[in-house]
């Protein structure tokens, strides 16, 4: 037995009963041997999401608790970095569909999964009490739930309404999150750490150089790496994005850290890099944080295509000596054919670059070693040489 959190439903040969949707059922191997507690979800081709591979585990509330309670605890250590943690990350923390964001003293959860929609009261009563904190906000509302034949659901779970903003820290820096519009829960949390590197290779660029360095952020949403960049030494960072909400924010942002150094562009990000490029451009550092590209298997030519034609306009805008962070949070690209992407680019280019390191989310979004489909953000670092 692989341990694979997900059955679909080519995997069945026949099911017993007609079990409700989130119902837990046992799913057993060909000669009645047991496999898996799961939790049954009737209109999703993921037909079952394992909670336990124990015949002995008994699936309820106190079963429950324990599950979030370890989460959190794992956690802990991280509140040094930021007030602001992925608390529970679904398949990783044998809490399939289940994911829960702390923003300082307010909790978001997403349930994504039919299994976890039927544990909803339960398992909020364990997130607060394992997080001590009792506000907590829904936002329900991603096409995984349309999958699972769930409605989209928004809105407070527990407590008092969310403020308009909140602030948080990350490291030295600070940040403002609107969780009921914003991306994903509100913030991209499981950048942290590519956000710290970005903020440390604008400073070594800077003393490499002996000069004012320039970067330029595609995709920049609220700015997040935008300002770790500033906060690097960079003297210029022209930013990128085709939400004039999400810009203002990352205006906010800036001037919440005291930063003036900052071009914030609204526009098409594709037409943007070819009209810096044409202008006859150059940065020392340049991010690309795009959004999924890539929603299911079906669309990844149409995604190759368009993370090589940022890849390459990246690399022609880059100055040698340069560093690209460039990423994809694709599922359904893969880390090796993100990287055979950009090594295309590389060659349209005609540049020569070498790959630093490949680089992930931060350890809040752990990868559980038998679901490799978890791993869903994926980075390269490149400096041209």
């Amino acid at each position: 037995m692989r341990r694979h959190p997900w059955v679909y439903d080519t995997a069945i040969a026949k099911a017993k009963g007609k079990p409700a949707s989130g119902e837990t059922v046992s799913v057993r191997a060909a000669g009645g041997d047991f496999l898996a507690w799961a939790a049954f979800s009737p209109q999703s081709t993921i037909r079952a999401r394992c909670w336990s591979f124990s015949e002995s585990d008994r699936i309820d509330g106190a079963w429950l608790a324990a599950r979030v309670a370890a989460a959190v605890r794992r956690r802990a250590p991280l509140a040094a970095e930021s007030n602001a943690l992925r608390l529970v990350f679904g398949e990783a923390d044998g809490l399939p569909g289940f994911i829960a964001d702390r923003y300082a003293g307010q909790l978001v959860v997403q349930f994504q999964a039919a299994g976890v929609e039927a544990q909803r009261e339960s398992l909020i009563d364990a997130l607060v009490q394992a997080a001590r904190c009792g506000d907590v906000y829904e936002r329900s509302d991603s096409a995984t739930r349309n999958r699972e034949g769930l409605a989209a659901s928004s809105g407070v779970a527990r407590g008092a309404e969310p403020p308009e903003r909140i602030e948080i820290r990350e490291h030295e820096l600070r940040f403002l999150v609107d969780v009921r519009r914003g991306h994903k829960t509100g913030y991209y949390i499981d950048q942290r750490p590519n956000r710290l590197l970005a903020c440390r290779l604008a400073a070594k660029a800077h003393a490499a150089l002996g000069r004012d360095i320039r970067a330029l952020n595609c995709f920049c949403y609220t700015g997040g790496f935008s300002i770790a960049l500033a906060a690097g030494s960079a003297a210029q960072v022209i930013s990128v994005d085709s939400s004039a909400d999400a810009l203002q924010l990352a205006h906010d942002n800036a001037a919440l850290n005291g930063q003036q150094c900052h071009d914030w562009r609204n526009a098409d990000v594709f037409e943007a890099m070819r009209a810096l490029r044409d202008a006859g451009e150059s940065f020392d550092l340049i991010v690309l944080d795009p959004p999924k590209f890539a929603a299911s298997h079906h669309h990844v030519e149409r995604a190759a295509r368009a993370y090589k034609d940022i890849s390459l306009n990246a690399l022609r805008l880059l100055a040698p000596g340069g560093y690209l962070l460039t990423f994809s949070c694709s599922g359904a690209i893969g880390i090796d054919l993100f990287q055979k992407i950009v090594a295309g680019a590389v060659i349209d280019a005609r540049v020569d670059a070498q790959m630093l390191a490949r680089l992930s989310a931060g350890e809040d979004h752990p990868l559980l070693m038998t679901h490799p489909e978890g791993e869903y953000l994926k980075g390269l670092l490149l400096q041209r040489i």
